[in-house]
């Protein structure tokens, strides 16, 4: 190993401490060849702190190019779980003519690709395309006849076809990045509860008016 400071050095259980993860992880990723290590004398691993925290910085952010390629795999994905014979077995599915199902189908794939651009978009447009979304699944459930109860059940099915489609590409992905999950998740949950919360106030108004 080449001379420099003892400071400059860290065992594997302080590169773990550095990058917030369990050591065991540290060298899953050093035998992987994922993250740079030396070896000292006696065989022992040693990481370069300035590495280790160049790593962590590039681990920390995803750039646009590889946002929007794991957006068009999360959309693979949802087709996959929003398939007809996984809707069959949602009671509100069921009660729907089949304009009605299509129109339905339709809006999980909608879902997602709002998120894309929820996360691609200056906040207070994305903020108005999750309230737009929020309103259509509403006025939707409405002209179909589903109950508000039945209409959230609708949307919870399709926000947790959206989140297992991310999680299966960031997995695929190998994105080590806790900031980059972290990030990921804080968005949806932005993302969704706008869209949650625009739904409860468009039903209910469009109900009051109705009466």
């Amino acid at each position: 190993m080449e001379k420099s400071s003892e400071n400059d050095w860290l065992s594997l259980s302080e590169a773990a401490e550095l990058l917030g993860v369990h050591p065991g992880t540290v060298r899953n990723w050093s035998n992987q060849g994922v993250l740079p290590f030396h070896r000292t004398q006696g065989g022992h691993r040693r990481y370069k702190r300035s590495e280790v925290e160049l790593w962590k910085q590039s681990q920390s952010v995803l750039t646009a190019m590889e946002v929007d390629t794991m957006m068009q795999s999360a959309l693979r994905n949802t087709r996959l779980q929003i398939s007809e014979g996984v809707l069959q077995n949602q009671s509100w599915y069921n009660k729907l003519d089949e304009e009605a199902k299509e129109q339905y189908r339709l809006s999980g794939r909608l879902l997602l690709q709002g998120l894309s651009r929820f996360l691609s978009v200056l906040e207070k447009e994305g903020n108005q395309q999750a309230q737009r979304i929020g309103s259509e699944y509403a006025l939707r459930a409405r002209r179909y006849g589903l109950s508000l109860v039945e209409a959230a059940q609708a949307f919870f099915f399709f926000r947790n076809s959206l989140i297992d489609s991310m999680l299966k590409v960031y997995e695929a992905a190998a994105v080590r990045s806790p900031q980059a999950w972290s990030q990921m998740f804080r968005r949806i949950n932005a993302y969704t509860d706008q869209i949650m919360t625009a739904l409860l106030e468009v039903y209910g108004n469009h109900s009051n008016g109705s009466k």
